[in-house]
């Protein structure tokens, strides 16, 4: 391990948690799928391979997003937005539709693309760019906050039809991003009140709103709804009560056989129920090592864009492994939010590489700079000694 990681540059502990989680997947993958293989009517290896091959093209972007300068994403940011707008409404109108949502582009080979992974990539780089930018006539209305505010609430709206978690949750990294970026007060919260508005007006006219209004009900007051609508909550606590401590061992999980979706939504919870509390603790501290990295990578960054992107694409990351995991634990209504390199997934554990890599690629610029400091001041200090 210590070889692969000599060969890779950026943040080593930000590799390795990458290397831990993506191990752990592997064990989790394997022991939840195996009612979703018998319905599909395929082996349990031959998801997990599938599933495998996956995470070495995660791995593979990952590396090259990486070498990339981080500097080049800022260009790419208005590529991404560009073509993030039009695919997030051709989603909605034409997009396939899986459990009641259409969040999906159905590709060649049978896989699926959700156009919210790209989404959420494409307005932290823009964001992280035009703040970075316009830090000179930040607080300027129309050159400044205007654009801001629009793109943050088109982006917001066109997901939060059919991924209203996942619409909020970038919203919320984007509020972080407004105040690191030294938005005023003021404006800031114009921009939250806006998201508040349109919030209400994509509960009211969205045709999944019963649906949300549904689940928020089922979590307020679990003893006055059907027990079939607290089902999937109901299986998560008995998965993580029944696990223990130490866990029922690998393999070992009984209500993967009752959750509908043990390999993702609710991966923690069969975690928890093979690993016991301590398994579960290890995937918190894990997830909250990566922040703190990351927040290192953002106090040493020496430009605002790499210092904005690295803190926008942490938070997204981690907010949204705490949500799953909360969702899990009966601290939030249920959702459709995979857990980041753990979860079972298609085009979602790609578009979670390459973020990992623009993080990293932000670290290994740190790293070179550093370097690159020390080596002056040793040609100098020598230039000193022979004057």
């Amino acid at each position: 391990m210590y070889r692969l990681l000599d060969k890779t540059k950026g943040d080593r502990w930000i590799w390795l948690i990458v290397i831990m989680l993506s191990i752990i997947s592997l064990l989790a993958v394997y022991s939840s799928t195996g009612t979703l293989a018998y319905k599909r009517g395929v082996t349990n290896e031959s998801i997990l391979l599938k599933h495998f091959f996956m995470m070495i093209g995660g791995g593979v972007l990952m590396y090259v997003s990486h070498k990339l300068d981080y500097r080049y994403y800022a260009g790419i940011s208005k590529l991404l937005m560009v073509v993030t707008i039009p695919l997030l409404l051709y989603t909605l109108i034409f997009g396939s539709h899986i459990n009641g949502a259409s969040r999906w582009v159905a590709l060649p080979g049978g896989l699926t693309f959700q156009t919210s992974d790209l989404a959420k990539l494409a307005l932290i780089t823009y964001l992280a760019r035009t703040l970075s930018r316009k830090q000179e006539n930040i607080k300027d209305v129309k050159q400044s906050f205007l654009p801001i505010m629009s793109s943050v609430c088109i982006v917001f709206v066109l997901i939060a039809l059919a991924n209203l978690s996942t619409a909020v949750m970038l919203f919320g990294v984007s509020i972080l991003l407004l105040i690191i970026g030294r938005i005023s007060v003021k404006q800031i919260a114009v921009v939250g009140v806006a998201g508040a508005v349109l919030l209400v007006c994509v509960l009211v006219f969205a045709k999944r709103s019963s649906t949300w209004t549904s689940r928020v009900e089922t979590f307020m007051h679990p003893e006055k709804v059907d027990r079939d609508k607290s089902f999937q909550s109901d299986h998560s606590k008995i998965a993580i009560a029944t696990g223990g401590i130490f866990g029922k061992g690998p393999g070992n999980s009984t209500e993967r056989n009752f959750l509908p979706h043990p390999y993702s939504d609710f991966v923690y919870a069969t975690i928890i129920e093979e690993y016991g509390l301590f398994g579960g603790a290890f995937i918190i501290v894990m997830y909250l090592f990566l922040l703190y990295r990351c927040i290192k990578i953002v106090t040493k960054a020496p430009k605002a864009f790499g210092a904005l992107l690295a803190a926008g694409l942490s938070f997204s990351l981690t907010i949204q492994a705490f949500a799953n995991m909360a969702v899990a634990v009966g601290l939030g209504p249920v959702t459709g939010v995979p857990m980041p390199l753990v979860s079972m997934g298609g085009t979602s554990i790609l578009f979670t590489s390459v973020a990992f890599g623009i993080i990293l690629s932000v670290s290994r610029h740190i790293d070179e700079n550093e370097v690159a400091t020390k080596a002056k001041k040793v040609v100098v200090g020598q230039i000193l000694e022979v004057a």
